[in-house]
């Protein structure tokens, strides 16, 4: 724990009483994991170890004889001998089994850590950061690295220093980080460093300093000995600056701890405030990388950097945390500002005492490469920002040292021991600019601009800056400078050289530590004081020899030798006096200026007429010198930089001014010559005129009249010159856009309103074309135009030029309609009718739709399909008319009819136009009448009907208004007149009254005219009619016989009939119109019909009488009875009505209005109504309330005390209630209702009663406790049933059911609501039970109708599981050490149980070992691991234990990781804790290079190339498995040569005639380089054998000399061909070697594809049983489709689930347009009871509409938005510590154990609320809303609670599912305290989770979706597979086969040729790095051979050209991409 932490430190144990002068000691026991963890105390007052080893052991019990080491923090043991030294008191003391043993947790070890007196009196020193106008942040972080150097100084290898801002908000709050690779410090020297003013000068013996030991370092170059870190302050005083905090982490390099210490303000102020110790706090001592003591998600990023300590020797690491927030913005937005500055401070250190000499041919090796200061910015979204000072160019003195030409160095002696090293550099002017760098803190200079009107006055190259930048130690001191010393200042008179140079020159000086510096090195104390002292001694330093001379004549003579060898400058000659410039705007410089007629520049002289050139001017100038201008009072002529020329611009006609310009801007490299050419140029391309062609025709001519849309061609125009030259620009001094020369083309039409511009063109010159128009098409319009061309300038479109007009150019024309090409047809007049003539008017157009007339006589064409058409003439003209066109034809219709009239006019371009009419019948032309006969017969009293229709001339039916027929009858009275209109349709019926003439006794003739009045054209149609007496029945009779008597029944009379009789004798008669009796036949009887019987006697109709009449058998069925007589000419009809009266009485009839249902002990809810009735069940009227003492009830079980029976006078009924029976059987009760002798039944259906218990079903008894095994199922499920208080089953559905337990009680599953179904019963089903041993209760809960009903109780005894596996022990020697290739050590892996025993008889084969090499995958377990089985049991070894014996340690060198999984099932997996093991290299065993060389091929002739044997042969000690081993052995390598030949004594020589050549050893390898030397002995075209023998003295065993073989020749031409056969070897072996790994390769990739069919079958098969599971049955074939089929069926499902009505939130939530913004509150949560949801909605309704955001950032923008309406939580403002533990027990339960027994079923409210997203911020959310608030059933319960609760704890607020609140202050009661309805809440209430039933769904779609894709995967592995067994024995293989064959064949030739042995194993070794071993390696057999397959691939060049010839490389190892790319597959030992 940091010594800042809030809390306080727990208080130690005091062993021992103290006594005076005792010592305290604080002791730590850490030899064990299970000691105490917190520190004890122990007093002791004597003086030698032995007494006190004897208390340490009495104090902890510990045997005295027990092995174990007391040491310090910093691991130093107690012994007799340092005993008193250090054992002082207060100091805190490790227990250890051994000095090095690692710490097993952590340790708090106390510390003071006073400030240094020197706090007080050097409390008056430059202390505080100064801003000396710039940031002083980086010189804070230049104190840290200072610190860092120091640490560093020591390394011999790389000085680390890395310095990280780490701003990712998603790791915590910001921080920075600086961390080193330096020696560390110990906690004692980390307790020093926390001492402020604790220096290097004033330590003394009772401290040890974080550098103790501390020596002055020896004089070096530049003062760079890293001894900057000084005073105890700064590094403290940076932290502070930079943040609120600081958290030191170090480690020293010999010690096992790390210590880390914590300096806060926030912990400073609250001890001041606490009056607590201010220096005092504890230093952690713990191991690497634990960061489990950082809780705090401000500080996250810490475990990162906690967990980079793993393999660090030693470090410190310096973390400041509390950045404000103006520093981390000024290190994010100038991050390249300060790390420049950085590179600058620490400058020497980084590049050397020379500095970064970037332009320096050659660089020395420099000692300080070795440092490295890296700079990294860490930002949330952004890439990292990383950057080394060594990389950075651009910092000051990297310019100052490049920019220089030449360097001047001194050192200055002072007093003591006070060196100064000083360099001067001089930075020239060439020519135009100094060269002197700019710094942006001085700028030095104004910037030069090209603007023409500005002038330059130099001042001096470095301005006001001084001359020496000061440096201590090597390091920059920022705030202090030098400005100059005497001998090297300005002189005040003339000196050797100009004033100016010494403004050219910069400096630094470099002192030694015997100069004083402020406490946070900014500035020095007292250096230019010593410096300027008459005591000072310079002294030049030259070629690094110091020389006593004058330092001001060697600066003065060192600066004019500078001056003149590389300044450039410009003599000014020929002086014309002093004036005054009035055009400059300034009059401070409007004089001196002195002027000259002639300057030397360059060696090149320019004088007054001279013919220049500008360059650098906008735009250039050509013109002549008049005078040049120098600033000053000058007298003759003087060598000077700058000035300004005046020239007179030519030529002189287009310009007539003067420019003043600097001298810098003259062109020196421009010729009179051309100058002069350009000014005559410029005279002669003046424009002169517009040449105009036309390349495409269509010219235009002066005044032409041309028809519309004739085009006008494309214009091709020219500007010619005076001379004819073409040109496109004008001439001047530039070429630039403002000169360019444009081409304007303007099209005017002149109007009668105006000139109008229709056309604007400007056409710029292409280059390679000239200008050009496009061709003008679209001049449609007539009149006169005007077509301009015109000459106008660039940009300002000015069509004249210094007065003149430019060229142009005027074309004038007219433009007419143009012929008839088309034509329209006008409006004709309408109507068109049959034989009318009518007009059709024409509308002539040219192609424009200008209106023309026609030029010719033209005869038109008429056609219509059906008609005959006519026509008369066309008039010409204007308007052309076809007139007088007639049609004739069959139109169908008096409407008319549509036709298409085409017409044509021959000889246009579009000559036909169809037009649409509409012809109507023609005028009335004649009468048609049907019937056609001219006499017509009708019947008297009929009517005549007759068809008319008018007709035109071409027989069609016509119609026009008013077109009325009209037919008169004649020949008697009063006849009537017909009269219809035809005007509509042109035909019709006419037709009348009925023709009725009264008394006809005979046939009467009429006569009918038929005419149309208005049309006397047409002809009258005349008929002559027959007119025929009627007959017709006119009426009927019905009648009643009552014997001889007959009753007229009339019509609609009623008869009034008992119920049920039957009315007889009834006959009927009919008459015609003169009341004559009509006799009835047959033919007259079928027209007569009666609607009471369908079955009527024709023979009694013929006699006249009617069916028998049956009266209805109930009163309220009313016959209604109808006789009708229907015929051709009459209806005629007779009805009358019979009513049925109810008969004597002879039943009684009981109803039950309403259900016949009843409760056992409750009333029938219904009534019963009793009533008489007669044999037909009609209700006799006549009875009266005197029956109701004759009415019994009776029936089984019938309480009759309570039956009641009264009398309904309005229904004439009798009313029974109080129907109830007694305790009984259930079921359906019959009632017996009896009255006099008549009696009747009736059912009840009796049922349970209310609900008042609840009972088990088919259970063990209740008293005894039911034993259970841990995570087991009980016997059998929990079935219950609801009862009556008889024990009746009640059938009551929806009754909540629930189980309550205690907290440590789990059930599985889960404990979930239960509800009734419809027979009153719940299954609560087989539940398993998880608990501790021992006796719990689970109590059943339910209430109906808000009354807690009867529930049993069980006791469950639970007992361990001995078979459950919870934890696998693993065993094994873990000292050992893993050689690559060895064995690992024994495993012995045993699975423990529950209760705590070894599991016996468990299959080894469910348990493996894995094991994977470590990537950065962390410790999750990747694709590619490595399985291994346990080995076989030996006899002697107990059950229970598995061994992993004699598995192979892998071959590669690296960390892997172990672990030891157990399966306990199908899909669960119990895993060890993993295992890391560091595999080693083996023992060296030979000598290998990186590659293995060709055979080499060599002669002894004098080139050195024939000669060369190897050329950078690396040579590396392995293993033997090729592991880079022996790095630590030191040794040589010796290499001769041999021959295979022993007795052969000519052997080769190296060059120098040697023998043999030794090569050192260098961290395992070395580098060999071999020539034979010139005439070397040997013998031709022999083979020699190169040996390399190693010669280690440190290995024990020697290893293999490592040999290659090469040819010796002595011709070189025999050389050359014998090198040629070798490389042939070498191709055909490698060729070879390829072939046979290919073929190698195909073998395993036929068994990989077979594993992989066999994974898919399996895989499949088992997704298939798991979906058997789940019921889901799948078909043998058609499967594929059939699962899609069923995963849409289910996905159907899904969604009607969705979207099955649920309670929703209606409350609109906030749109989310920001990431920050979570959402309302009421929409963050779900809660599924209804009774809970409403009573939390309404306890945080004031909230719920309260938008959540993650910062106040987000809050505050939602406030502006709303201008303050939306109420808004920011998250980030929640004090997090004072939300409850969401974990946490109910109130009731303490330590795991009931207070009491609570009713009402508490829970906390937010358990019961589900988050649908951000689960994280929803708790923090409701956490702080509801805090502990508790759901409860009701009111009692919740006061019974409260009640409890406050006797132990603070009772939260309650709420009860029916509404009511109570406070957690005790108060309830009132509306605001009760919970209004649901619906009052007005939505704002929480919404419901999703049904359970949409995640069965989901899981069994994911199934379905798993197994269609192992399907698939199955189906396409079986067809790889067959494809490639396929490919094996195709042509191709067979002649791969054959081509390996003959390649062997021809090595062997290659090698008798060579002389060599041939060797049928000679590609062994280029075989060797592909044949690894696949037995136990942790590289899965896949990835082997793809890497196996990529070497195939890489050596395409080992081919020999012969194989090239015969196979492509591509194609000889051509392998289809599903054998490269498969998946990697686990392997098993």
């Amino acid at each position: 724990m940091a010594a800042s932490g809030s809390r306080g430190p727990r208080r130690p144990v005091l062993l021992t009483p103290r006594g005076s002068g005792d010592r305290t000691v604080f002791l730590f026991d850490r030899r064990q994991e299970q000691a105490d963890p917190d520190e004890k105390v122990l007093s002791y007052g004597k003086d030698n170890y032995r007494g006190f080893r004897r208390a340490v052991c009495q104090a902890f019990g510990i045997d005295t004889d027990e092995n174990f080491v007391i040491t310090t923090t910093n691991r130093k043991e107690i012994t007799e001998d340092n005993f008193s030294e250090l054992v002082q008191d207060g100091v805190t003391l490790y227990l250890l089994q051994s000095v090095d043993q690692m710490l097993l947790s952590a340790t708090k070890e106390r510390i003071d850590f006073l400030p240094h007196y020197d706090t007080l009196v050097k409390s008056g020193m430059y202390e505080y950061y100064a801003s000396e106008g710039q940031n002083p942040l980086p010189f804070a972080l230049a104190e840290l690295i200072d610190n860092s150097l120091s640490a560093t100084s020591r390394n011999t290898g790389i000085r680390s220093i890395q310095i990280k801002l780490l701003f990712d908000d998603s790791q915590g709050k910001p921080a920075v980080a600086v961390i080193d690779n330096g020696r560390g410090m110990t906690s004692k020297q980390l307790n020093n460093w926390a001492v402020y003013r604790l220096s290097k000068f004033t330590r003394q013996d009772d401290f040890e300093s974080d550098h103790s030991g501390y020596v002055r370092p020896l004089p070096v170059p530049r003062s760079l000995n890293s001894d900057i870190s000084y005073f105890g302050v700064g590094g403290k005083q940076a932290v502070f600056f930079v943040g609120q905090s600081a958290r030191m982490i170090s480690k020293p390099a010999d010690s096992q701890d790390v210590h880390e210490l914590v300096l806060s303000k926030e912990d400073f102020e609250k001890k001041e405030k606490n009056k607590e110790a201010i220096y005092s706090g504890y230093i952690r001592n713990r191991k690497p990388s634990d960061s489990t003591h950082i809780t705090s998600d401000d500080e996250r990023f810490l475990h990162n950097l906690i967990l980079e300590e793993r393999n660090k020797e030693s470090f410190t690491a310096v973390v400041i945390t509390g950045v404000q927030p103006d520093h981390m913005q000024y290190l994010k937005n100038y991050f390249h500002l300060w790390t420049r500055q950085l590179a600058h401070i620490y400058h020497y250190y980084i590049h050397g005492p020379k500095g970064n000499e970037t332009n320096a041919a050659t660089k020395d090796i420099s000692p300080f490469n070795n440092i490295d200061i890296q700079i990294s910015m860490f930002e949330k979204g952004k890439v990292p920002k990383i950057v080394n000072l060594r990389e950075i160019k651009d910092d000051m003195q990297t310019l100052y040292i490049n920019t220089a030409a030449d360097s001047f160095e001194f050192k200055a002696h002072v007093d003591g021991e006070g060196i100064v090293e000083g360099i001067i550099r001089y930075h020239p002017f060439l020519y135009d600019k100094e060269t002197y760098p700019d710094d942006p803190c001085f700028p030095s200079k104004l910037n030069d601009d090209d603007d023409d009107d500005c002038f330059i006055v130099e001042k001096g190259a470095r301005g006001k800056r001084p001359i020496f930048e000061c440096f201590w130690n090597g390091r920059l001191i920022p705030y202090t400078t030098v400005e100059d010393f005497d001998w090297c200042a300005p002189p005040k008179k003339r000196g050797l050289a100009p004033i100016e140079c010494y403004n050219r020159i910069s400096g630094a000086l470099f002192t030694n530590d015997k100069f004083q510096v402020s406490t946070n090195k900014l500035t020095f104390m007292d250096l230019e004081l010593k410096l300027k002292d008459k005591n000072s001694l310079f002294t030049r330093i030259f070629n690094g020899q110091e020389q006593r001379m004058k330092i001001d004549r060697e600066f003065a003579l060192w600066l004019k030798d500078c001056h003149e060898k590389y300044d450039k400058q410009i003599k000014f000659t020929g002086f014309k006096g002093v004036t005054t410039r009035t055009d400059l705007p300034s009059k401070r410089m409007q004089s001196p200026w002195t002027m000259y007629g002639a300057i030397e520049w360059d060696g090149k002289i320019y004088k007054t007429g001279q013919l220049v050139k500008t360059v650098k001017t906008l735009p250039i100038f050509y013109g002549s010198i008049e005078k040049f201008f120098l600033y000053g009072d000058h007298d003759g002529d003087i060598f000077a930089t700058g000035g300004e020329v005046q020239i007179a611009l030519k030529p002189q006609a287009l310009y007539a001014e003067m420019k003043t310009i600097p001298i810098s801007k003259l062109d020196r490299t421009v010729s009179d010559k051309a100058v002069k050419k350009y000014i005559e140029d410029e005279m002669a391309r003046l424009p002169d005129k517009l040449s105009v062609t036309w390349p495409e025709g269509d010219e235009l001519l002066p005044n032409e009249t041309r028809f519309a849309g004739t085009p006008i061609g494309a214009l091709r125009i020219e500007i010619l010159n005076k001379k004819g030259e073409a040109m496109q620009k004008l001439p001047g001094t530039s070429h630039g856009g403002s000169k360019k020369l444009l081409v304007e083309l303007k099209v005017i039409l002149h109007s009668p309103t105006g000139n109008k511009e229709i056309i604007s063109h400007i056409s710029q010159h292409g280059g390679k074309w000239p200008y050009w128009f496009k061709k003008m098409e679209n001049l449609q319009k007539l009149g006169n135009y005007t077509l301009k061309l015109q000459v106008v300038l660039n940009e300002s479109n000015a069509d004249t030029y210094a007065g003149r007009p430019l060229p142009s150019k005027i074309f004038k024309f007219t433009i007419i309609e143009g012929k008839p090409e088309k034509f329209s047809v006008g409006v004709l007049d309408l109507p068109l009718r049959v034989g009318v003539p009518f007009n059709i008017p024409l509308e002539l157009q040219d192609e424009f739709g200008h209106a023309t007339q026609l030029t010719t006589v033209i005869k038109p064409i008429l056609e219509a399909s059906g008609l005959t058409l006519q026509h008369g003439e066309v008039t010409a003209g204007t308007k052309c008319i076809i007139k007088n066109v007639t049609a004739k034809g069959c139109v169908n219709s008096c409407q008319g009819k549509n036709f298409n009239l085409k017409v044509t006019l021959p000889g246009l371009k579009e000559d036909t136009q169809i037009v649409k009419i509409r012809l109507q019948p023609g005028p009335p032309h004649q009468l048609k009448v049907k019937p056609d006969s001219e006499v017509l017969k009708f019947e008297n009293g009929t009517t005549f009907p007759f068809q008319v229709e008018v007709l035109d001339e071409s027989g069609n039916i016509t119609a026009q208004p008013k077109l009325v027929v009209h037919c008169k009858f004649i020949g008697a009275s009063d006849l009537p007149v017909y009269s219809v209109d035809c005007s509509n349709a042109g035909t019709n019926i006419l037709t009348g009254p009925v023709i009725q003439v009264q008394n006809i006794k005979k046939d009467h003739m009429l006569k009918a005219r038929i005419e149309i009045l208005n049309c006397k054209d047409v002809p009258p149609v005349e008929k002559i009619i027959k007119l025929i007496p009627s007959s017709h029945v006119a009426r009927l009779q019905v009648l009643s016989m009552d014997g001889q008597k007959a009753l007229q029944i009339k019509h609609q009379d009623e008869i009034n009939w008992v119920a049920g009789n039957v009315l007889h004798n009834l006959i009927f008669q009919m008459y015609d119109e003169g009341e004559r009796e009509i006799h009835i036949t047959p033919a007259v009887a079928e027209k007569i019909k009666v609607n009471w019987t369908p079955k009527i006697n024709k023979e009694q109709l013929i006699q006249g009488l009617l069916p028998d009449v049956k009266v209805p058998t109930s009163v309220k069925d009313v016959r209604y009875c109808l006789i009708t007589y229907l015929d051709d000419h009459v209806s005629l009809e007779s009805a009358f009505t019979v009513r049925p009266i109810p008969d004597e009485p002879k039943h009684i009839k009981c109803k039950l209005k309403g259900p016949n249902t009843l409760q056992l002990g409750e009333e029938l809810q219904s009534e019963i109504d009793v009533m008489i009735t007669d044999q037909y069940g009609n209700q006799v009227q006549t009875v009266t309330s005197a029956c109701v003492n004759s009415l019994g009830v009776s029936g089984p079980g019938l309480d009759k005390s309570n039956v009641k029976i009264t009398w309904q006078e309005s229904t004439l009924t009798m009313r029974v209630k109080g129907i109830r029976f007694k305790a009984c059987l259930l079921g359906s009760k019959e009632l017996c209702f009896a009255w006099r002798e008549f009696s009747d039944f009736l059912r009840v259906n009796l049922t349970a009663g209310s609900p008042a218990k609840l009972q088990f079903v088919d259970w063990p008894e209740l008293e005894k406790p039911v034993s259970v095994i841990n995570g087991r199922e009980l016997q059998k499920p929990i079935i219950v049933q609801l009862c009556d208080q008889w024990g009746n089953p009640t059938p009551e559905p929806n009754v909540k059911i629930s189980l309550t337990k205690s907290n440590n009680l789990k059930i599985v599953p889960s404990n979930q609501q239960h509800k009734t179904d419809e027979n009153g019963r719940a299954n609560l089903g087989v539940i398993s039970i998880h608990a501790p041993r021992g006796e719990h209760t689970l109590q059943l809960k339910a209430s109906y109708n808000k009354t807690t009903l009867d529930c049993p109780i069980i006791t469950v005894n639970v007992m361990p599981d001995p078979e459950k596996p919870v934890c696998l022990n693993v065993k094994y020697d873990r000292d050992a050490s893993f050689l690559a290739g060895g064995t690992f050590p024994d495993f012995m892996v045993s699975v423990l149980s529950e209760d705590d025993n070894i599991i016996k008889n468990i299959n080894p084969a469910r348990i493996s070992m894995k094991m994977w090499e470590v990537q950065n995958c962390g410790t999750r377990i990747p694709m590619d691991f490595t399985t291994f089985s346990c080995s076989k049991v030996k006899d002697d070894k107990e059950d229970g234990f598995f061994y992993f014996r004699d598995k192979v340690i892998p071959e590669r060198v690296g960390t892997y990781s172990i672990q030891f999984t157990f399966a306990m099932d199908k899909t669960n997996i119990l895993s060890s804790d993993q295992i890391i093991v560091e595999v080693v290299p083996n023992d060296p065993v030979r000598l290998l290079p990186d590659t293995l060389p060709a055979t080499p091929a060599v002669s002894n002739v004098r080139a050195l190339a024939s000669r060369t044997l190897v050329k950078d042969l690396c040579l590396h000690i392995m293993d033997e498995y090729n592991n880079h081993a022996g790095i630590d052995l030191v040794g040589k390598v010796r290499a001769k040569i041999k021959s295979p030949n022993e007795d052969d004594t000519e052997i080769p020589q190296f060059q120098e005639k040697v023998s043999t050549i030794e090569f050192p050893f260098n961290r395992g390898s070395a580098e060999i380089n071999l020539v034979l030397a010139e005439n070397s002995p040997g013998r031709d075209s022999s083979e020699y054998i190169l040996v390399f023998e190693p010669d280690l003295p440190a290995l024990k065993k020697p290893l293999e000399p490592y040999c290659l073989s090469f040819m010796f020749y002595n011709d070189f031409k025999k050389q050359q061909q014998m090198a040629t056969l070798t490389r042939e070897r070498d191709q055909l072996s490698q060729s070879i070697s390829v072939y046979r790994s290919w073929f190698d390769t195909t073998n395993q990739l036929v068994t990989e594809m077979k594993c992989q069919v066999k994974e898919a079958e399996s895989k499949a098969t088992h997704l298939k049983n798991e979906l058997k599971k789940h019921q889901i049955e799948l078909p043998q074939t058609n499967t594929l489709q059939y699962v899609d089929s069923l995963i849409k069926q289910k996905i159907v499902d899904q969604e009607g689930v969705m979207k099955q009505p649920r309670r929703t939130c209606t409350l609109p939530n906030y749109p989310k347009g920001n990431q920050d913004i979570l959402g309302k509150i009421a929409h963050l949560a779900h809660i599924e009871d209804n009774e809970a949801a409403k009573v939390i909605s309404w306890h945080l309704a004031s909230d719920m509409d309260c938008v959540v955001t993650l910062t106040t950032e987000a809050a505050r923008s939602i406030f502006d938005e709303t201008q303050g309406r939306q109420q808004v939580l920011p998250l980030d403002s929640i004090y997090k510590k004072a939300l409850p533990d969401w974990n946490r027990p109910l109130p009731h339960l303490r330590n795991g154990k009931l207070f009491f027994k609570p009713i009402g079923n508490p829970v906390f409210a937010r358990d019961l609320l589900t988050f649908p997203d951000n689960v994280e911020h929803c708790q923090t959310v409701f956490g702080m809303l509801l805090g502990d608030t508790i759901i409860i059933d009701n009111l009692d319960a919740a006061n019974h609670y409260r009640k409890e609760v406050v006797k132990i704890s603070h009772c939260p607020t309650l709420l009860t599912r029916e509404g009511d609140r109570i406070r957690s202050n005790g108060k309830f009661g009132g509306l605001q305290n009760k919970a209004p309805p649901m619906d009052k809440l007005r939505g704002m209430v929480f919404g419901a989770p999703m049904p359970k039933l949409y995640a069965t769904f989901t899981g069994q779609i994911d199934l379905l979706q798993q197994y269609r894709a192992a399907a698939v995967k199955l189906d396409s592995a079986n067809k790889d597979l067959d494809l490639h067994l396929q490919s094996l024995n195709t042509p191709e293989m067979q002649k791969k086969k054959q081509e390996l064959a003959e390649q062997e064949k021809s090595l062997k030739l290659i090698e008798q040729k060579l002389g060599m042995t041939p060797s049928d194993k000679g590609t062994e070794p280029l075989l060797q790095p592909l044949m690894l071993d696949m037995s136990d390696t942790p590289i899965p057999p896949k990835r082997m051979r793809r890497e196996t397959v990529q070497k195939l691939y890489a050596s395409e060049d080992w081919i020999s050209s012969s194989a090239r010839k015969q196979q492509h490389p591509q194609q000889l190892l051509q392998v289809s991409s599903p054998e490269l790319n498969g998946t990697p597959r686990k392997r098993k030992a």
